[in-house]
């Protein structure tokens, strides 16, 4: 980086610099709050999807695969090409994307035109952590660590809110307005972006690589289109449809892994597939986003499918997992420097499979108060190992800390598409869907156990980095 584009983004004096450098850490963290609102919001509103849109359930659960799948995407290409071109055109492109992507998704008729919208809404979200990351370590320098770790702060936030808003929406006035919500929040993001975030340096540029993008983006897409096939009704294993789709996100993956292996600048580097470090760390946060991020988005459904309770409790269940993880990711994020990665990872991934625990076994109290309390302690799981997990993958590259985040985001989010895909299509196909879901529950507790024992294996560190 030459000293002009260092004078840019670092101010000559520090009181100001500090000053800046917060201003700016505050304009990118709207933009993370935005999207984590809304992988969260929808899923107190399936059930008025279902009602309004007539779709299944395994159908209307796109509308939280579909944005997982478009955030996959995102996320490495956008670390990429932040590089390339700077993290605030991208970071302000991103915003404009979402925020019309938003409006039209308030807008949409039936199901088809409520998820192409929400598949670039998600283009748009899937975007703001890989070029928010690169932003804030370029303000933050030694501090770095620490700044990236308090992101995971503002994540549950969008979390304790989005549940909170799904829920007055959908019972005050309309799931749309889950959508319309971003419109008036994302045109004040592109203003302050452009106001007060200074632009950053930029690396040389190289080729997009599209065959790596459309051969990841079928994969997944196609497994999804099986797996939710085979959940619309009475439909055997030995579907042509399900069989085909599945081969077809087969080979799709295997030329995939083959493209990035041999490929001159392929979307995600093999060696950030299998290197030292990054085999395991992927391993860990693909069954991470399946167990957090992807079943916990589907537990408002769970509430009121096997609890009954309205769509405005059930919501507040994921407030309960948010205010779990604010409570603890601060200090866990402060705290890296002397504890090191694993440990915290470990503390947390059992919290978390505990809380999963809880919430499969019948309430001993209320149904509520049973179920917010498990919410709470997956939020406590979630707030002890995220800034770790975070890190631990950010540290094996620090000179590519966009294009970790988006890697980091993309198995995460994969692992989310697994989870709401499978069991959205189990749901579908079962007269106690309540039950299923405690059963699927404690699958992920078994797989949370799996890689807390592989935690080990994740290279060590202690002060920055």
């Amino acid at each position: 980086m030459s000293a002009t584009d260092e004078a840019s983004i670092v101010p000559a004096d520090p009181p100001r610099a500090l000053e800046r450098r917060w201003l700016v850490f505050a304009i990118v963290s709207i933009g993370l709050f935005m999207a984590s609102i809304d992988q969260t919001i929808v899923a107190t509103a399936l059930p008025a999807l279902e009602h309004d849109l007539h779709a299944g359930i395994n159908w209307s659960g796109w509308t939280i695969t579909i944005y997982a799948l478009g955030q996959v995407i995102a996320m490495p290409m956008a670390g990429k090409i932040s590089d390339m071109y700077g993290r605030k055109k991208v970071f302000g492109v991103s915003a404009a994307v979402f925020t019309l992507a938003s409006l039209c998704c308030g807008f949409a008729h039936n199901m088809l035109l409520l998820l192409l919208p929400r598949f670039i809404q998600a283009l748009g979200g899937g975007a703001f952590m890989p070029s928010a990351t690169g932003i804030v370590s370029d303000h933050f320098g030694p501090e770095r660590d620490r700044a990236v770790g308090m992101f995971t702060s503002i994540l549950p936030v969008g979390g304790i809110v989005g549940p909170i808003i799904g829920g007055v929406f959908v019972s005050y006035w309309s799931w749309r307005g889950i959508f319309l919500v971003n419109v008036p929040i994302g045109i004040l993001l592109i203003a302050l972006t452009i106001k007060f975030i200074p632009a950053s340096a930029k690396r040389p540029a190289s080729r997009i690589d599209l065959p790596g993008i459309i051969l990841l983006a079928v994969g997944i897409a196609a497994s999804m289109f099986g797996i939710t096939y085979l959940g619309s009704g009475a439909i055997p294993l030995y579907s042509p449809v399900f069989i085909v789709s599945e081969a077809a996100a087969a080979i799709a993956l295997v030329f995939f892994v083959r493209h990035s292996r041999t490929a001159a600048a392929p979307f995600v580097p093999y060696r950030l597939l299998r290197g030292r470090g990054f085999g395991i760390m992927n391993l860990i946060n693909l069954v991470y986003g399946a167990a957090a991020l992807g079943f916990a988005a589907l537990v408002p459904l769970y509430a009121q499918d096997r609890y009954h309770l309205d769509a405005l409790g059930s919501g507040t269940l994921l407030t309960a997992r948010g205010v779990g993880m604010i409570a603890v990711a601060g200090l866990a994020a402060m705290a890296l420097r002397r504890t090191g990665y694993r440990l915290p990872m470990v503390a947390g991934f059992t919290a978390l499979a505990g809380g999963l625990l809880m919430m499969s076994f019948p309430a001993a109290l209320s149904p509520y108060v049973w179920l917010a309390i498990a919410a709470g302690l997956t939020g406590i799981g979630m707030g002890l190992s995220v800034p770790a997990a975070n890190n631990a993958s950010l540290q094996l590259a620090p000179d590519q800390v966009a294009a970790i985040a988006g890697l980091r985001g993309m198995f995460r989010q994969s692992g989310a598409i697994i989870a709401v895909s499978i069991t959205t299509a189990v749901i579908a196909r079962s007269s106690r869907p309540g039950l299923v879901q405690a059963q699927v529950f404690i699958i992920f507790v078994v797989l949370l156990l799996i890689i807390t024992a592989l935690v080990r294996l994740v290279p060590d560190h202690r002060g920055n980095w």
